[in-house]
C-alpha cells in the first residue's frame, strides 16, 4: 500500500473533520483537540509506516512545522481584538505577559534544577517553553472572530496575553541557549542577552509589526479609496502579509512572532472594517486548523512511540504544580488591584493553555545548542502539553459559560 497516499488520505479525513467537529463538540463540552491527539496515538499503534514523530530526531521539521502554525495563529489573533492598543487598555495582558510569565519561569526553572535535578541551561529552556500561554489551542477561552462587540476581560486578556508572550518568552529561550553556549557565569553573556535578545529584538518586532502593519492596511484600505489601484477582498492577504512581515523582521533578527501579531494589531485598529477583517481572519483560522490537525497526530504519534518514557514521578509532580498551582496563583498575583470580577481573574490565571507554542520553544531551543537531558526535558513538556489539552479542553466550555452567567446575573442585578 502507497504511503504517501495513505498520508493524503489522513491528513485529508482529519482536516475535512475539523469543518464541523469544533462546533459538533460544543454542546458536548469537549475539545477537538483531544480527540486528534486521540487519533493520531491510535494511528501510531498500527503496523503502518507512518512519518517518524519523535521530535528529537526530527526536530527541524518540528521546528518549522510549530512556527508557521504559530505566525498563522498570530496573524489572527491580532486581527480579532477589537480593543485599541493603549497601556490604560492593555493593562492586564501586560500584567500577564509581565509579572505571571516570570513568575512561571522563575518557578520552573526552580523546580527543573533543585527537584528534577536539571542542568541550568535545560531548567531555564524548559522554563521558557513552558511559560507562554498557546494562541493555538485556546480558541475557546479567546475572542470570536472580528465585530463590533465589546470583547469581556477575561477573552481579552486571554487572547492578548497569547498574542503578547509567544514573543516576550524568546528572549528567555535564547537566555538558555547562551548559558548552554558559554556557561553559567553571567559575564560571558548578560550584556549581550540584555541589550539585543531582550531589547532590540523585540524593539524590531514591534516596530516592523507597526509599520508593516499601517503599509498594508493602507494599500487595502485607502488607497483603493483615492486612486485607481485595485481593491482586494481576497482572505489569502493574510497568510501573505504573516509570511512576508514574519521573513523580513526575521531577516533584520527581531522577533517575528511579535512583528505578526502587531500587523494583524495594527490592520485591525487602522480601519473599522469588519467584514473584510472577519475574511482575513477566517482565511487564517481554515490554514491554521489544517496545520494543527497534521501537528495533533504527530503528537499522538509521538505519545505512542514513547515520548513520555523517561517521565519520572517528579517531572508528573512538576507538570501538575505549573498547570494547578503556579500558573493560577501567578496569574492571581499579576492581577491583584485590578477593577476585575473574582470569576474572570480565576479564569483568566487557570486558563493558561500550553500547546504548540511550547513545543516550537523546545525544539528551537534543542536546534540552537546542546542540552543535557533532552529526553526528560520533552518528557515533562510532553506531559504538560498533554495534561493542558486534556484538562483545559474538558473545563474550557463550561467555565465560560458559567462565567458567562454570573456576569449576566450581575448586570441585572
Amino acid at each position: 500500500m502507497d504511503l504517501y497516499l495513505i498520508i493524503f488520505i489522513i491528513i485529508g479525513a482529519a482536516a475535512l473533520a475539523m469543518a464541523w467537529l469544533p462546533t459538533w463538540l460544543e454542546r458536548f463540552s469537549f475539545s477537538y483537540s483531544i480527540l486528534f491527539v486521540v487519533v493520531g496515538l491510535l494511528l501510531y499503534l498500527l503496523p503502518i509506516n507512518l512519518p517518524e514523530p519523535d521530535p528529537l530526531r526530527e526536530n527541524e521539521i518540528v521546528v518549522r512545522l510549530s512556527e508557521f502554525c504559530v505566525i498563522v495563529t498570530l496573524m489572527g489573533t491580532g486581527i480579532k481584538i477589537n480593543r485599541r492598543f493603549s497601556l490604560k487598555n492593555w493593562s492586564v495582558p501586560f500584567r500577564l505577559v509581565s509579572w505571571t510569565m516570570l513568575i512561571c519561569i522563575g518557578a520552573m526553572v526552580m523546580m527543573g534544577w533543585w527537584v528534577l535535578g536539571l542542568s541550568l541551561a535545560s531548567a531555564l529552556l524548559l522554563g521558557a517553553a513552558m511559560a507562554p500561554t498557546d494562541p493555538v489551542l485556546a480558541a475557546d477561552v479567546q475572542v470570536g472572530p472580528p465585530s463590533d462587540e465589546v470583547e469581556d476581560h477575561a477573552r481579552f486578556s486571554l487572547t492578548a496575553e497569547a498574542g503578547l508572550n509567544d514573543g516576550m518568552a524568546f528572549p528567555f529561550t535564547w537566555l538558555a541557549v547562551a548559558v548552554a553556549l558559554q556557561g553559567t557565569d553571567p559575564s560571558n553573556w548578560l550584556g549581550e542577552w540584555l541589550w539585543y535578545d531582550l531589547l532590540y529584538r523585540i524593539v524590531v518586532g514591534v516596530g516592523v509589526g507597526y509599520l508593516m502593519g499601517r503599509l498594508l492596511a493602507y494599500l487595502v484600505f485607502r488607497l483603493p479609496k483615492k486612486s485607481h489601484f485595485p481593491e482586494t477582498h481576497d482572505g489569502f492577504v493574510a497568510i501573505s502579509a504573516t509570511l512576508l512581515v514574519y521573513g523580513l523582521t526575521e531577516m533584520v533578527h527581531g522577533y517575528g512572532f511579535m512583528a505578526v501579531f502587531f500587523t494583524g494589531l495594527t490592520i485591525k485598529n487602522y480601519e473599522k472594517n469588519y467584514d473584510y477583517h472577519r475574511e482575513l481572519h477566517d482565511f487564517t483560522d481554515q490554514i491554521e486548523r489544517m496545520v494543527v490537525v497534521v501537528i495533533l497526530i504527530l503528537f499522538g504519534g509521538s505519545l505512542a512511540r514513547g515520548l513520555l518514557d523517561s517521565l519520572t514521578w517528579q517531572g508528573a509532580a512538576v507538570g501538575i504544580g505549573l498547570l494547578l498551582v503556579v500558573r493560577p496563583l501567578a496569574g492571581m498575583v499579576a492581577l491583584w488591584g485590578t477593577k476585575i470580577s473574582f470569576t474572570e481573574k480565576w479564569v483568566i490565571s487557570f486558563f493558561g493553555i500550553r500547546g504548540i507554542g511550547s513545543i516550537f520553544y523546545l525544539s528551537f531551543g534543542l536546534e540552537q545548542a546542546h542540552f543535557a537531558e533532552p529526553d526528560e526535558i520533552w518528557a515533562v513538556a510532553g506531559f504538560i502539553i498533554l495534561l493542558s489539552i486534556v484538562m483545559h479542553g474538558v473545563l474550557a466550555t463550561p467555565a465560560m459559560e458559567y462565567m458567562d452567567r454570573r456576569l449576566n446575573t450581575n448586570k441585572q442585578a
